[in-house]
């Protein structure tokens, strides 16, 4: 399966520029003929408002917008994206993770760990992010700060997700050496797609990737440069959890001495 991180650099509150270079980023795609596409986070809207009037106004529905409705195009002929979107609901505004194959809306993910001023424009999701399973595969979806939450992609992957596809804005230094980590210890494909560029002295690194069940990047874009970076990988290699040949990274936990992280303080 070809997999495919999008990097781009959106602009704030101008949610026809960034549908334009989306589509860039579809037509490379297309090109290069990936099967599964993942896009950074609020690809539509940008990321560094002022107010809410800002948020509400670069913001649309889920699954009737003009972004998704290029995704869901896109998506035909038997592919699969996945898209950070600000999103509209009749609750208020959810950073969210769109999920389209096959020319359908199949899901979508709300954000539930939220970071800095993101709190003052969105709500927090409130349910467990998904496992969706296409062509064979199983992808498990999240959402950039999600990242620091160990626990996320372990439940994904207690779930049976084999490749994590994280849309990201990422402004903090660690989150992709963290990747690595997450898929040594999950045995798991990760695939985050980051944004660039600096908006409202907000600076956004770059660096998208994809990397393997033994923590190898297999591929890394640089700081600024937009478009795709693409692998072909083997996602039944996730099905294997074994560290050693007597150490297993799902079999060997011990959850009956875990439950400090599941209590409220």
């Amino acid at each position: 399966m070809k997999l495919a991180v999008g990097q781009m650099q959106p602009q704030i509150c101008d949610p026809e520029e960034n549908l334009l270079r989306v589509k860039s980023i579809l037509e490379e795609a297309n090109k290069s003929k990936v099967e599964v596409l993942v896009l950074p986070e609020l690809c539509n809207s940008g990321y560094v408002f002022n107010n809410m009037s800002e948020a509400v106004d670069s913001a649309e529905s889920i699954p009737n917008g003009p972004m998704s409705n290029e995704l869901l195009e896109w998506s035909r002929s038997d592919r699969f994206v996945v898209a950070g979107i600000c999103e509209q609901t009749e609750n208020g505004l959810y950073n969210s993770a769109a999920v389209f194959e096959n020319g359908k809306h199949i899901t979508t993910y709300r954000k539930i760990h939220l970071f800095l001023n993101e709190a003052d424009w969105f709500k927090s999701g409130q349910e467990e992010p998904p496992v969706i399973e296409h062509n064979g595969c199983r992808f498990g979806v999240m959402i950039c700060f999600d990242w620091i939450f160990p626990e996320v992609v372990r439940v994904l992957a207690l779930n049976g997700a084999q490749v994590i596809l994280h849309p990201a804005n990422l402004v903090l230094p660690y989150c992709q050496d963290a990747m690595l980590t997450r898929s040594i210890e999950n045995r798991v494909f990760t695939a985050t797609a980051n944004r660039v560029g600096i908006e409202r002295e907000v600076s956004f690194s770059g660096l998208s990737q994809i990397t393997d069940v033994r923590g190898n990047r297999l591929c890394q874009m640089d700081e600024e440069s937009v478009g795709i970076a693409s692998v072909i990988i083997d996602s039944k290699l996730a099905d294997d959890k074994s560290i050693t040949a007597r150490n297993d990274v799902l079999k060997d936990r011990r959850p009956n001495l875990y439950k400090r992280i599941t209590q409220d303080d």
